[in-house]
């Protein structure tokens, strides 16, 4: 390891993922980490999702420690704040009251996912050598270097907390609900766990779903039939369309994801009367089920926890995974057994007026989540005697 001190840091941003070899990125990500992954950035530069004319112009950043490649980030130019899920449109009014630029900001982290994971992937060497101090003036310089006003770096995991976490920095935290799987074999299992209120709750509303006479197909991998595939992708728009947005994703997307990353593909789809209803996708990593997208064309009762939530846990039970992170918001999960977990982001704010007023609103917005999370772990409904320290 290079001497504390003796050691040069370049960061080089790159255009797209496509200028670092595959076997070089992933040799820093590895395999368990679906959305790190350098075949699943690529789909989403390839698709056309992630590019400068969707305001998400790709600025991956290489780290070269002695000019040697020592480590990676997942890095984009943005020109707006939407497919994030941390917000800062309240930021950016005040930039724009003030007749001052808030974007580009330079963002660290997977487009349109809210899941936890590493984002500064780093080699051991450089992970020893790198401290608070230098991570954040090196992102501070890089952020000047490319002509942003800010960097943002979105659920970065412990060990990038750790690296991260500086009494000087903006920091900013949320709540998400994720479901734990305590060594359960069924889902019956699971529900052995809950209150008998809430376990008579659920199993009343799977059984709404069942007689609407909504049945469930799935499937995995290599084995998702391509019109399968199709069918979900316009269940998927659909979701947006129905709130006037304009999707994130394509189905060029959709393709390729299965072209490259099979292996971790599980679709769910329900089936009434013979025909496609609605789906949901699913990404599985090391011990981690990701429910990522879901859409429907027509309303029924129940079907959106069924789909997503309840065939979550039973697939997550079936492959034997710890934990399922069914995506952003959603005190809907609370009574259904997803427990409180905390989110985290760091930002470096170049303007100081600016930096001063947003950390005043990132500790009092720190005490509401705080709060928030007590309360909700209050309002688990496992049975008392079960109750998760």
């Amino acid at each position: 390891m290079p001497e504390p001190g003796t050691a040069e840091l370049k960061i080089r941003p790159v255009q797209s993922i496509d200028d670092i070899h595959p076997q070089d990125w992933n040799g820093f990500v590895g395999r368990y980490n679906p959305f790190l992954q350098h075949e699943f950035l690529l789909a989403l530069e390839e698709s056309g999702c992630t590019t400068t004319a969707t305001g998400w112009q790709p600025a991956h950043l290489a780290f070269y420690l002695d000019n040697r490649l020592a480590g990676v980030a997942p890095a984009y130019l943005k020109t707006h704040s939407m497919g994030e899920y941390v917000f800062d449109w309240a930021w950016a009014d005040a930039y724009q009251r003030y007749g001052m630029d808030y974007y580009p900001k330079l963002l660290i982290a997977i487009p349109f996912t809210p899941c936890q994971g590493p984002r500064l992937l780093f080699s051991e060497t450089l992970r020893q050598w790198m401290t608070p101090e230098r991570i954040h003036e090196a992102l501070d310089a890089t952020t000047t270097r490319l002509g942003a006003h800010s960097w943002h770096l979105l659920f970065p995991d412990r060990q990038d907390q750790a690296l991260l976490d500086r009494s000087d920095q903006l920091h900013r935290i949320g709540c998400q609900f994720h479901w734990h799987n305590h060594d359960y074999n069924t889902f019956e299992d699971f529900l052995a766990r809950l209150t008998s209120r809430k376990r008579k709750s659920i199993r009343k509303e799977r059984r709404q779903v069942a007689d609407q006479g909504i049945s469930f197909q799935h499937y995995s991998g290599d084995d998702i039939p391509d019109n399968v595939l199709a069918a979900f992708h316009v269940f998927y728009q659909a979701t947006y369309l129905k709130r006037g947005q304009r999707p994130y994703l394509n189905k060029t997307f959709f393709r390729l994801l299965k072209d490259c990353q099979a292996e971790h593909l599980h679709l769910v789809m329900a089936v009434k009367e013979g025909e496609m209803i609605a789906g949901a996708l699913f990404l599985t990593g090391e011990d981690t089920l990701y429910g990522r997208y879901w859409g429907c064309l027509e309303e029924f009762d129940h079907l959106h926890f069924e789909t997503c939530y309840y065939q979550g846990i039973e697939l997550a039970i079936r492959l034997g995974l710890a934990r399922f992170d069914a995506g952003a918001q959603g005190e809907h999960k609370l009574v259904r057994g997803f427990e409180p977990v905390i989110t985290h982001s760091w930002h470096g704010v170049m303007h100081p007026g600016f930096r001063d007023a947003i950390e005043r609103f990132t500790s009092e917005e720190a005490e509401h989540v705080m709060a928030y999370t007590e309360d909700a772990l209050q309002a688990l409904p496992f049975r008392q005697t079960e109750q998760n320290p």
